[in-house]
């Protein structure tokens, strides 16, 4: 009998809920850049841009190939094609090698293109990390704030049970009217469904944060308050968002320097070895070799040349634009930012300044009850405001916490 009871008190020990430990604000963070397969695709996307580097330098050496031809071109009664031309018999297998020359500076202009673009590719792989981490710590803070609300009307409720044990001994004695505790008795109803509520919406916005970092996990978490400070901003030109501006400036530079050499002559010089013959006579003496030289001069091409300059040129001008409008919005968000951070912080210093004269009300209110003298209508009625103020204070520490993390997202440099 006594490993049964034990044994039953252990399978109750392990059929209670138990909360898992609390996490973090930068473990979801981490996390979550760990797990994003658009960051991990921009790294790949650079390992692959180094491999065509190497492609680039490589197809520069020179190229061996092996080519063989046969061709039989038979004249019948008189028709067929010229034998002076075709040797009616032709057969030619050869190792053919090619080399491009290329200047040092048209070869490094055609590198550049290639970092370049993996300095693009960062730069776009850090804003993006921007991006998910403020999706992330704006997902983060939605969470924390319907935890903040379920934790404090718990809190509320535990009071009220109290208060409700107490005010149902002084109904049975005739202190209070059994209307009065019905009313209280309601209210403490309402109050349990709020923390359903609460509960309910902390779970959903706790899944949705794991959805959003990649994490599979359905177990109920609970999360510490988010570590959010005011970060000190760069200027516009330093920060990451203005660097694209500067390498899109480059590019077009370096498409300019491009297209200047692609019009310059060009030489390839090319070698073969092997057997070539039409089998007119002595075919055992046709292996040989040959080398030599093509030269390819640009002179006329409909003057693309000059249409290539003027479509780069308007590039170059949406890239100003561009650039010119990112720095007028960018201190007119900061400003904004910080206003409404400013309207928001006097908010909660009123919120909470009156929240005090409210706990005082309430305070004196529990003591009435207990002596008989309270006016349940009036306690119910500072109840509600209590939990109003409460309220007001949570959902804008939330709000404040929200415009942090906005204007922190403009801190990468």
């Amino acid at each position: 009998m006594r490993s049964i009871f034990l044994s039953g008190i252990f399978l109750c020990i392990l059929s209670i809920p138990v909360a898992a430990q609390e996490k973090n604000m930068d473990y979801y963070i981490k996390t979550g850049m760990s797990n994003s397969p658009l960051l991990k695709d921009y790294n790949n996307q650079k390992l692959s841009n180094l491999i065509d580097s190497m492609r680039l330098l490589a197809g520069y050496k020179p190229q061996v190939n092996g080519v063989g031809t046969f061709t039989y071109a038979p004249t019948i009664k008189g028709w067929g094609y010229d034998g002076a031309i075709t040797n009616g018999t032709n057969f030619s297998p050869l190792v053919v090698a090619t080399q491009k020359l290329v200047s040092k500076e048209n070869l490094s202009n055609q590198t550049e293109a290639i970092r370049l673009l993996n300095e693009s590719i960062s730069i776009s792989g850090k804003i993006s990390e921007q991006d998910l981490k403020r999706s992330i710590t704006a997902q983060y803070i939605t969470a924390y704030g319907n935890w903040q609300q379920y934790q404090f009307n718990q809190d509320v409720l535990k009071l009220l049970k109290k208060e409700e044990a107490i005010l149902k001994q002084l109904t049975e004695k005739s202190v209070y009217r059994q209307t009065d505790y019905l009313s209280f008795l309601v209210t403490m109803q309402q109050q349990e469904l709020t923390i359903t509520q609460y509960r309910i919406q902390y779970k959903t916005d706790l899944a949705a944060l794991n959805y959003l970092c990649g994490i599979k996990d359905t177990s109920y978490t609970t999360i510490a308050l988010p570590a959010l400070q005011v970060e000190v901003l760069p200027d516009a030109e330093s920060s990451v968002f203005y660097q694209q501006f500067n390498i899109d400036s480059l590019k077009i530079k370096n498409n300019i320097t491009q297209i200047d050499f692609n019009y310059k002559p060009k030489v390839n010089l090319y070698a073969d070895g092997g057997y070539l013959s039409s089998f007119a006579e002595q075919a055992y003496k046709n292996f040989g070799v040959s080398a030599g030289v093509t030269v390819t001069v640009p002179i006329y091409d409909g003057k693309q040349k000059k249409m290539q300059y003027n479509k780069l040129s308007i590039a170059e001008q949406t890239r100003q634009t561009y650039r010119d409008y990112f720095k007028t919005q960018y201190q007119q968000q900061i400003a904004q930012l910080f206003q409404q951070l400013n309207s928001v912080q006097e908010i909660i210093n009123q919120a909470t300044s009156q929240f005090k004269y409210i706990e005082a009300l309430i305070d004196a209110n529990r003591k009435l009850l207990e002596t008989g003298d309270v006016h349940m209508p009036d306690y119910i009625l500072a109840i509600g405001n209590y939990l109003n103020a409460k309220n007001i204070i949570t959902q804008n520490n939330i709000n404040k916490y929200q415009i942090i993390n906005q204007i922190n997202y403009w801190n990468r440099k």
